[in-house]
């Protein structure tokens, strides 16, 4: 599965966990094509994946860093590796090779 799916899977299926009640009456995509490409075409955008150690992707982010601004647009763990701390560990990468952040903001609100 590329990047794109993997993330949108990951998206999909964590608004069916958090939101039971709408998984039936849900005909919506949680993260639309549309705003994927608009994260990956904003100025300054870089996009990371996350490598496991058995070489496969296990997640990835989008994000825009601008001087000592960063704007987090989308970070996601694979379907069926989550709750292995996976995000922290993600997340700690970023700080790690952009410590010049001192400020985050979150690009979107998915759900």
């Amino acid at each position: 599965m590329a990047f794109k799916e993997e993330m949108q899977d990951a998206f999909q299926h964590g608004f069916k966990v958090y939101n039971k009640d709408a998984e039936e009456t849900n005909q919506w995509q949680v993260l639309p094509d549309k705003n994927l490409y608009q994260s990956l075409n904003t100025k300054d955008a870089e996009a990371y994946e996350a490598i496991g150690k058995s070489g496969q992707r296990v997640g990835g982010a989008i994000i825009a860093v601008n001087g000592t601004l960063g704007e987090l647009a989308f970070l996601y763990v694979k379907v069926g590796v989550q709750s292995k701390g996976i995000g922290r560990i993600i997340w700690s990468a970023i700080e790690t090779m952009h410590p010049e952040i001192k400020i985050v903001e979150n690009f979107y609100t998915v759900f």
